[in-house]
């Protein structure tokens, strides 16, 4: 399948007026968790956009650590990734606790990059944009097009790179997973 680059959005969009945000129902885990997929998967190229600019400026003042940084943590979520798609228990916990599995990841690589005196590159050029990111995915209300792109995402007639990364987080909208689980019923 063909990996498709998402459309960069219009800031106005991604980023308009108080009316657009609200804050999550934390009762309910389910219906914030498909706002913030959903979020992730349309304003992807936003949110890469922003990371990059934040990553320049620290891998600018300091590009040693921020190279070794990157590599840390691509390694230890390739190594939890891994080991959760090879152990029940780890995939469970991926599955049902993401952020609690995203959680383990960013530790992990904080000790690693800590034994090299790295920590303060780590917090500013890694975690700080993976933290705006999960508030704005957090916080901004979905409209039509954010959902219907994403559908698309979910049957499979698109494949983004965040589509790739939640796939391997074994995040996907609820509806989607459902539309899917019939699908390949019907096929049978």
């Amino acid at each position: 399948m063909d990996v498709t680059i998402a459309p960069l959005r219009a800031w106005d969009d991604f980023f308009p007026g108080s009316d657009r945000f609200a804050r999550p129902d934390f009762r309910d885990i389910s219906k914030w968790n498909n706002r913030v997929v959903s979020n992730l998967l349309y304003y992807q190229t936003n949110y890469l956009v922003v990371a990059a600019m934040m990553i320049s400026v620290v891998g600018f003042l300091s590009p040693f650590n921020m190279i070794l940084g990157g590599i840390v943590v691509v390694l230890v979520f390739t190594v939890f990734v891994w080991a959760a798609h090879n152990k029940d228990a780890l995939r469970q916990m991926k599955k049902r606790y993401p952020t609690t599995f995203v959680m383990a990841v960013m530790l992990a690589s904080y000790f690693l990059i800590s034994m090299f005196g790295g920590v303060m590159v780590f917090m500013f050029g890694i975690t700080f944009p993976l933290l705006l990111m999960f508030i704005h995915a957090s916080l901004r209300l979905r409209n039509l097009k954010n959902k219907l792109e994403n559908k698309m995402e979910g049957i499979g007639l698109k494949k983004t790179p965040m589509g790739i990364v939640l796939d391997a987080l074994e995040q996907q909208e609820e509806s989607i997973t459902k539309f899917t689980d019939y699908i390949s019923k019907v096929k049978e």
